[in-house]
């Protein structure tokens, strides 16, 4: 055996295969399977790395700004750089494995998938979607190859004299190949955004090429005589990872048995993810379980029960199981390559008209019937075979979600049309990688909860369109990739995010500014209030003349506020100004004999401040102010005169007042509002409420009988106003806290509920459990 094809780090002196507990009849054997698979990935490699800048400069010009095209750009000379050195690492860990396994000190590598929800606390939130990517791609292998891998794994136990090989164990696992990869892009700087693209890349040359690796190796033992009659027993497993196997209808290219030689069985599957398992029996009539396992393991018997009960009987939407869809008299069930090859061939239906299909939504009763229709019309056994229990269960599940966010009421209908159309992408996802329902974590369910909660805040008008075509651009990714992989959903989510964190900025700052700008306005309404409030204080018991009660309410109120504004209410200015309204209001009443002189005595200081304080109103000419000024002092004489009709004809033309037309409706905020001391005592309770209430909390208001979602982003302290903005961040509508307690008394407004702002899939999957018990015929402990 020549020493070329061995990698430096195992060029040492080798242990005898004596030691090595290798039988040593099969030690030119073993050598010749390494250097197989050794040639067969370093070729596979290469295909990764020749397409790494054309997939990269593809992202690039689809990038939404300089610096994520930069960071591709950048990327692809980086790893131009790292290259020999991540093949160098790559092809080294492999053949380490190989060697540690011919000297029995290979061990068992733990999956990420069975981290449970404490260790997971103590990964790095990258490290572990990046390891949620590794443990999704792994898992495909082993759920497509289950087969081709029990059979090595049974054949390399015989070599390895009889010790029993593990999934973690096999040294050309697909857990060992991949995190070989992952080991050797660990020291590059490389941004997990771009690793994610590597990975996709590694996925589709290396791991999607491992059946052909494996069909290879196990033909070469074959060859030599290691159990040449190994049979492979399918079995029906409750593995989440991917679809059961079927007895009835094994699938092409299965082991069969021999005819006398050695035999053995597949065990159960054991890889499926894994979340701390419910230390209680599920208690079906309780609410839904806060573990997403048990959650899962309750949706399942619920769905279980329906069907015993009534397999007819409309789920959550409306839409019937798919189980009522199948001959009732099927003895047989489909196998899972059946399924996932109808479901291709409906996706690539889908992607061929996804252009007319966009405009209306994708209906969950109608693509139901028409995978029943796809697997009747290519079954070998028509009318006889249906889907299992456990596809059926995801196959309801996945359509109640996608029923769920038809009748999403957070939802325009614009978003909820584009969303169905990633119906069976996703089916096929859940049934290969259960780990959707049960990982928050899951790329495909972060990106669905990700354009959902998108099309929520940021789906007013003024986004809407460049939003939506986001979206579209999104779904039509999806529903085109011939492998909906996790990679693919990571890449997609990170784009996306992208994109909506520049909604989000410019959301915020439009958002910004409109809190600026009402705690602006709130200040001018209560400077006017505070000076409304002098005037009628100023007119209270008074018969005053028409002329001057105007004057007082809509000009020199005016002067009130910007007196206080520019020097305080401590200032001797405000004082005055105070008290010239007083004075003018006083001057305006009949007065006795002592009352003539004193007016007398201060008329020229009177004229004198009403006169600059019409020219801090900047709105009267020198003439307009001499003349107003002669026909409030007319009025003064025609009310000593007491002539109080000739007092009431002086009618001037008073300026506009600038801070009402500034302030346009909220200047008639207070006046229109409610009185506290006219608020019922459940008005005054949820007045109590709102006292308390936090910014950022979303209320809905009736609008026409039209459900209108608002946000609050300002209370003032002074006035008592709310402000709401719209979802672009817009003021939409200022309320006075007792025409909103009054509003929430008659039902027009109310607060969203928390679990509104759940994510998607969140509160799809609660929602569900809940219908479930009810068609199910339980009753939540809950209700």
């Amino acid at each position: 055996m020549s020493n070329q094809d061995i990698p430096p780090s195992t060029q040492k002196p080798a242990p005898t295969l004596a030691s090595r507990g290798i039988q040593p009849r099969f030690g030119e054997l073993v050598q010749s399977c390494r250097k197989l698979v050794m040639n067969r990935l370093a070729e596979q490699l290469t295909g990764v790395f020749a397409q790494v800048d054309d997939t990269l400069f593809e992202y690039a010009e689809k990038a939404e700004n300089n610096q994520v095209q930069n960071l591709f750009f950048d990327s692809m000379r980086e790893i131009r750089k790292q290259r020999p050195q991540i093949e160098r690492s790559y092809h080294q860990k492999i053949s380490q494995n190989f060697s540690d396994f011919l000297d029995g000190k290979l061990k068992p590598v733990p999956s990420t998938a069975e981290l449970d929800a404490e260790q997971l606390a103590l990964v790095q939130n990258e490290e572990y979607e990046e390891s949620l990517l590794i443990a999704s791609m792994v898992n495909q292998v082993k759920s497509r190859c289950a087969q081709q891998l029990f059979a090595l794994e049974q054949r390399l136990a015989l070599l390895n004299n009889g010790q029993q090989l593990g999934e973690e164990n096999n040294p050309f696992g697909p857990q060992m190949i991949a995190l070989a990869f992952r080991q050797a892009l660990a020291p590059s700087p490389l941004q997990l955004q771009i690793k994610a693209i590597l990975y996709s890349l590694f996925d589709k040359h290396v791991m999607l090429s491992l059946d052909t690796v494996y069909s290879a190796l196990n033909q070469r033992l074959v060859d030599a005589g290691v159990l040449p009659n190994l049979k492979y027993a399918a079995q029906r497993t409750t593995n989440p990872e991917r679809p059961g196997r079927t007895e009835s209808a094994p699938d092409a290219g299965e082991a069969r048995p021999g005819d006398g030689g050695p035999q053995a069985t597949a065990p159960p599957s054991t890889h499926a993810p894994h979340s701390s398992a419910p230390a209680q029996p599920l208690d079906l009539d309780g609410p839904p379980p806060g573990n997403p396992t048990a959650l899962l393991e309750g949706l399942t018997a619920l769905l279980g029960k329906h069907r015993q009960r009534d397999i007819d009987a409309p789920l959550l939407g409306g839409t019937r199981s798919i189980a009522s869809y199948a001959p009732r008299n099927a003895t047989s069930t489909y196998s899972a390559s059946d399924l996932l090859e109808a479901l291709n061939r409906m996706q690539r239906q889908s992607a061929d008209e996804l252009a007319q299909r966009l405009q209306r939504p994708q209906q969950v009763g109608s693509l139901k019937a028409d995978l029943q229709r796809q697997l009747e019309v290519f079954s070998q056994r028509p009318g006889q075979q249906k889907l299992s229990d456990q596809e059926t269960d995801v196959i309801d599940l996945v359509g109640m979600l996608f029923d769920f966010i038809l009748d999403d009421s957070c939802l325009n209908d614009s978003y909820k049309t584009l969303l169905s159309h990633l119906h069976t992408p996703y089916l096929k996802v859940a049934l290969q990688d259960k780990a959707l329902f049960t990982q928050h974590q899951h790329p495909a369910r972060r990106l669905l909860n990700s354009m959902a909660k998108a099309g929520v805040l940021y789906g007013g008008e003024t986004n809407e369109h460049a939003l939506l075509a986001k979206m579209q651009w999104v779904v039509e990714r999806v529903v085109s990739a011939d492998n909906n992989t996790p990679l693919l959903f990571q890449a997609l989510l990170e784009q996306f995010d992208q994109y909506t964190a520049t909604l989000k900025h410019k959301v915020e700052l439009r958002e910004h500014r409109a809190v600026e700008a009402a705690k602006g306005r709130d200040k001018l309404l209560g400077a006017r209030q505070q000076a409304l409030d002098v005037i009628a204080r100023c007119l209270n018991q008074r018969q005053t003349p028409g002329i001057i009660r105007n004057f007082l309410e809509l000009t020199w109120a005016d002067v009130l506020v910007f007196v206080l504004l520019r020097h305080g209410e401590s200032s001797s200015e405000w004082q005055r100004a105070c008290e010239v309204a007083e004075q003018l209001a006083w001057s305006g009443t009949p007065l006795d004999e002592s009352g003539r002189q004193q007016l007398q005595a201060l008329r020229m200081t009177l004229l004198d401040d009403l006169r600059k304080g019409l020219q801090l109103l900047g709105g009267y000419h020198e003439d307009g102010i001499r003349r107003l000024l002669q026909d409030l002092v007319a009025c003064q004489y025609a009310a000593q005169a007491k002539q109080p009709q000739l007092a009431d004809t002086f009618t001037p033309q008073l300026a506009p007042s600038t801070l009402g037309a500034m302030l346009g409706e909220d200047a008639m905020l207070a006046s229109l509002a409610p009185h506290e001391s006219g608020l019922s005592a459940r008005a005054q309770t949820f007045a109590k409420e709102l006292m308390q209430i936090e910014f950022g909390t979303w209320f809905e208001f009736l609008m026409d009988n039209q459900p209108l979602l608002l946000k609050l982003s300002w209370f003032s302290p002074t006035t008592r106003n709310y402000m709401f903005v719209d979802h672009s961040g817009q003021r939409a509508a200022i309320k006075p806290l007792t025409q909103l307690a009054t509003e929430m008394e008659q039902g027009i407004a109310r607060i969203v509920p928390p679990e509104n702002d759940a994510p998607l899939v969140d509160r799809a999957l609660s929602a569900i459990y809940r219908v479930l018990q009810r068609v199910a015929g339980r009753t939540s402990k809950t209700h």
